[in-house]
């Protein structure tokens, strides 16, 4: 064995970049989150020579000169000043790495300059070894990187085609840009706009220049603080008729910081478990702040991961809030307020709570925080509210705010007025004339999503005793299967007696299912729950809303129609059945008038 001795510097600086550098999107990925780090309100990114040379242009502050080459050096950083600044990060990078593994791979030029200088630096490093000279140049820092992975061939020749690598690179922008949307970022490849959103710090805005007014028109804004524990997320999720066949859209953030977390992952997919098919995933942009102290962004050099204080609690603030964006829940904070009534003038409903809660724009509650002296109220009751004051000699002054009406107005529920219903169509749509256009509900699909939530919310599901009932005959596996979990069968209201090893009767099932065949319900329950033993009560609940549904092609009287959407709109999440199936389609009053040629 060969004696130990030092690595060189150069060395050094290239074993490191093989954690921090993997590919041409690490380092806009590093440079771009520099550039923000350094209050950048425009970054422009252009890509040339197969994605090897990068040019990234911000006006951030820049780089004091005297400082220039240590921040090319290893471990050097002006984002944590001491040991305990590591358990309080407010910004994206914080090792002093990225410099230092970029040089070691690539040629790179700087040019940077402050306000306090009439003059900027240029720094031109190759090898880890730098130079440094005075040069002209606006305020802000240009970072250009040549020839990466030069002096790695091996590196080199494990790279994607210029078009793969180019995506990773687009992935990374776009991510910045959602994440950032006061900040104007642009993506250049060979000199052309590839993408380019403006700044103006409007998240819906700028979900729409990164894809299309198609996607916002899917979104349910997610609004959610816990005061207490310092959490809050914000953001947009789709509903659940509008998925993607990956997770590619999954723009997760803590602390607006892109991460791939488990935790944060698997409480979005169970929140759609039951509301898209398999393999179907939603459109997410969520953004959770947490307090520093209580997440480690200190676990991998590409800070992807976190490791949360209390990951139990993360999962459940998580799950509630997408849950409560979907059920048009929002949070009632400064929606509009009164002062407390007088002795004469006592509110209509009085409950003591604290003043950020949620309820329904909907159900017309009244809520008054006695600590605070504030009432809220929502629209539909306002005007009510307003005239019952005003009714009173003596009253008190009251303020309204409505800096988050429109946040309020995007979020309520679908209106349950009456519907104009046109007709059925083949037996199985019921055809409703809206005020968007032509709406075609699956009759079937639309009492499912009813059936599944009132089962799913009672506590005890009422039964319809069986005198007699046909004999249902089973296989060996099936029967122990129907045995292990024969409690699971008892909780949703039904009844089961073995006659025989291989054969059982229904003596109860549930009253929704007293007209279909016990047969049916039990080999829908078994095919169902083949293969998924996780999730058998879940199973057992969509088998019985599905067999309690009325059936497509079968005729229904307007009267019937009407019960049918009338239940339908009062769902939580109206929009899929629990197989994940769509329940309405509309189609535009404007796409019916262009197919016609008319001009409305």
């Amino acid at each position: 064995m060969t004696r130990i001795k030092q690595l060189s510097k150069n060395l050094v600086n290239q074993i490191a970049a093989g954690e921090v550098i993997e590919r041409p999107a690490s380092v806009v990925k590093e440079l771009t989150e520099n550039s923000i780090d350094a209050g950048a309100t425009k970054v422009s990114i252009d890509i040339t020579n197969d994605c090897r040379d990068i040019r990234i242009a911000d006006n951030g502050s820049g780089i004091h000169p005297d400082d220039i080459m240590l921040a090319f050096s290893k471990h050097a950083t002006s984002k944590i000043q001491e040991d305990e600044d590591l358990f309080d990060i407010h910004t994206f990078g914080f090792r002093g790495e990225a410099l230092a593994s970029i040089i070691s791979i690539a040629k790179v030029t700087c040019i940077t300059r402050t306000a306090d200088f009439e003059t900027g630096t240029k720094v031109i490093c190759e090898n880890s070894e730098v130079k440094q000279c005075e040069t002209g140049c606006a305020v802000g820092t240009i970072m250009e990187v040549k020839d990466l992975f030069y002096n790695l061939p091996v590196r080199l020749k494990f790279l994607k085609n210029s078009n793969t690598e180019f995506s990773y690179i687009q992935e990374i922008a776009q991510s910045i840009a959602i994440s950032h949307p006061e900040v104007s970022v642009e993506l250049k490849k060979y000199g052309k706009t590839v993408l380019k959103t403006t700044g103006q710090n409007n998240l819906t805005q700028t979900i729409k220049e990164v894809y299309s007014s198609d996607v916002t028109s899917h979104l349910k804004e997610v609004l959610k603080t816990d005061e207490i524990s310092g959490l809050k997320i914000s953001g947009f999720v789709s509903t659940p008729d509008y998925t993607r066949s990956s997770k590619k859209s999954y723009y997760m953030y803590i602390n607006s910081r892109a991460v791939k977390c488990p935790v944060f992952q698997k409480a979005v997919d169970n929140v759609y478990r039951t509301l898209t098919a398999s393999n179907k995933y939603p459109f997410i942009v969520l953004n959770l702040e947490i307090p520093p102290h209580d997440v480690d962004v200190n676990v991998h050099p590409t800070k992807k991961e976190v490791r949360y204080k209390n990951p139990n609690q993360i999962y459940n603030f998580i799950y509630t809030a997408v849950q409560g964006g979907l059920s048009n829940y929002v949070e009632a904070t400064n929606i509009k307020s009164f002062s407390a009534p007088n002795e004469n003038n006592p509110a209509p409903i009085s409950q003591s709570l604290s003043p950020v809660v949620q309820f329904p724009r909907s159900n017309g509650e009244v809520y008054v925080d006695e600590k605070s002296d504030t009432m809220y109220v929502s629209d539909n009751v306002f005007e009510k509210m307003q005239n019952h004051y005003q009714n009173f000699g003596e009253k008190k002054d009251y303020t309204l705010q409505t800096s988050q009406q429109q946040m309020f107005e995007t979020a309520s529920p679908i209106e349950q007025n009456a519907d104009k219903i046109i007709g059925q169509y083949r037996d199985t749509y019921i055809l409703i004339e809206t005020e968007d256009g032509l709406e075609i509900v699956d009759q079937h699909i639309a009492q499912e999503r009813y059936n599944y939530e009132k089962l799913q919310n009672e506590k005890e599901i009422v039964s319809q005793l069986l005198f007699v009932s046909d004999v249902v005959e089973l296989s060996a596996s099936e029967v122990e299967l129907v045995k292990n979990n024969i409690e699971k069968f008892e909780h949703f209201g039904y009844g089961i007696e073995f006659l025989s090893d291989t054969e059982l009767i229904f003596r109860k099932i549930p009253q929704i299912l007293a007209k279909v065949n016990p047969k049916e319900i039990m080999s829908d329950i078994l095919q169902n729950i083949e293969g998924n033993l996780d999730n058998i009560e879940e199973n057992i609940l969509k088998t019985t809303a599905c067999k309690a549904s009325v059936k497509a092609n079968t005729p229904l009287s307007i009267w019937q129609m009407q019960e049918i959407i009338k239940k339908w709109r009062t769902t939580k999440m109206p929009y899929t059945c629990p197989h994940g199936r769509p329940i309405t389609h509309t189609i535009s009053h404007k796409e019916l008038a262009g197919f016609f040629q008319r001009a409305k």
